[in-house]
C-alpha cells in the first residue's frame, strides 16, 4: 500500500484528511470516470511515486514527470499508448487533485505502434465460434456481429436491445460517446433465452431485498426506483453476488472480462491458430469483413465509434485485395 501521506501538508491530523489515493478515487468518481479508469490511474499514479523513492507528488513537478515517462519508454520499452496513459493518470492527479499546473511535458516519447490488428478470416471466425458454448458463445457471436468492445458488450443493458429495429445502442462507448450498431437478426432466439436467464436472477434478487443494479452519473438520484427496474438489468448479469468497490453495496455486476477472453484462448488454441486471438480480434475481424463486403468505411466508422476515420483506415491494409484490389502477379 501507498505510504500514509497527505496530499495537503501542514493541516490538522486531528481532522484525519483523506490520503493521496482516496483523494484521487474521489475526484475520479466525481467526474464519472469508470472504475477501471480508477484503478488504472491509481496504479500509473503508486509507479510515480515509488519510482522517486517513495516522495510526495505535491514536492514533484514537471522534471519528475518528465524523468518517469524517459523511463518507462527507454528502460521499460512500453508502447505509446501505454506512455500516454500514465501521462494521463499524472495530469489528472496534479490538475485535479493537487491543483498544481505542470509545464510543458519534453520527455522522450515511444514510439507509435505500427501494428496491423490481428484479423481472421471468415472461416477462421466460425472454427472459433464453433469451440464456443453457453454464455461465452453468444457473447462472442455478439462481439463479431456488432463490432463491439468486450466492455461495451457486458455493460449490455436490457433496453439498450432493440429487437424491432435490429440495433444495439452502445452507451458510454471509450470517450464517453453513444451510438448505434447491428443486432444480428440470427442472434434474436439466442438473446431471448439469455434475457430470460437474466429475468429469472433479477426476481430472485428482488425477492432477497436486492435487485439494485449499478447506474451511472449518480442516475439512481435521479431516477431512484431506476435501479431495480428490468429494463436497467445488465443482460450478461454474473452468477454471483459481490459488493461494490467503494461503497460495500452488495450488487449482482455484469459477467467478468476474463471468462471470455480465457474461452477465446482456449478455443484459438484448440482450432490450431498461430496467431494470438481474444476478444477484440472479433471486433477487427467485423470491420475488416464489412469493408471487404464492399461497405463504405464511413459507415464502418460510425459503427465502430472511431472518432477519427484514420483509425478506421487501418482495416483497409488488412484486406485481402487492398484497397484498390490489386492482386499479387503471382496469383492468376
Amino acid at each position: 500500500m501507498l505510504l500514509p501521506i497527505d496530499c495537503q501538508k501542514g493541516q490538522n491530523h486531528a481532522a484525519a484528511p483523506k490520503k493521496l489515493l482516496e483523494q484521487v478515487s474521489d475526484a475520479l468518481r466525481r467526474k464519472h470516470y469508470s472504475y477501471r479508469t480508477e484503478q488504472t490511474y491509481i496504479q500509473w499514479i503508486k509507479r510515480y511515486i515509488f519510482f522517486h523513492n517513495t516522495r510526495h507528488p505535491a514536492e514533484m513537478g514537471t522534471p519528475e514527470v518528465e524523468a518517469f515517462l524517459t523511463h518507462l519508454a527507454v528502460e521499460k520499452k512500453v508502447a505509446a499508448s501505454t506512455q500516454n496513459q500514465a501521462l494521463s493518470a499524472l495530469l489528472f492527479l496534479y490538475r485535479h487533485v493537487l491543483y498544481q499546473e505542470l509545464g510543458p511535458i519534453n520527455a522522450l516519447r515511444a514510439k507509435p505502434s505500427k501494428h496491423l490488428p490481428t484479423v481472421l478470416s471468415k472461416n477462421e471466425v466460425t472454427l472459433l465460434l464453433d469451440r464456443l458454448t453457453g454464455v461465452h458463445s453468444l457473447l462472442a457471436c455478439l462481439l463479431y456481429g456488432s463490432g463491439m468492445r468486450l466492455a461495451e458488450g457486458l455493460r449490455l443493458r436490457v433496453k439498450d436491445i432493440d429487437f424491432e429495429q435490429h440495433h444495439i445502442l452502445v452507451r458510454d462507448g471509450k470517450g464517453e460517446k453513444d451510438r448505434v450498431t447491428l443486432l444480428p437478426v440470427s442472434l434474436h432466439d439466442a438473446l431471448n433465452t439469455q434475457l430470460d436467464h437474466a429475468r429469472r436472477l433479477h426476481r430472485q434478487d428482488l425477492a432477497q431485498g436486492l435487485g439494485a443494479v449499478y447506474l451511472p452519473y449518480a442516475l439512481n438520484r435521479k431516477y431512484p426506483n431506476a435501479e431495480r427496474e428490468w429494463a436497467w438489468q445488465y443482460v450478461f448479469p454474473s452468477h454471483r453476488l459481490s459488493k461494490e468497490p467503494g461503497t460495500e453495496t452488495v450488487r449482482r455486476h455484469h459477467l467478468d472480462p476474463s471468462g471470455l477472453q480465457k474461452a477465446i484462448r482456449a478455443a484459438a488454441k484448440t482450432a490450431g491458430f498461430a496467431k494470438p486471438v481474444g476478444p477484440h480480434t472479433l471486433r477487427h475481424s467485423f470491420a475488416t469483413h464489412l469493408l471487404e463486403a464492399g461497405y463504405d468505411i464511413r459507415t464502418v466508422q460510425e459503427l465502430l465509434g472511431h472518432k477519427d476515420v484514420k483509425t478506421t483506415m487501418i482495416y483497409t491494409h488488412v484486406l485481402q485485395k487492398g484497397p484498390l484490389s490489386v492482386r499479387s502477379p503471382l496469383d492468376p
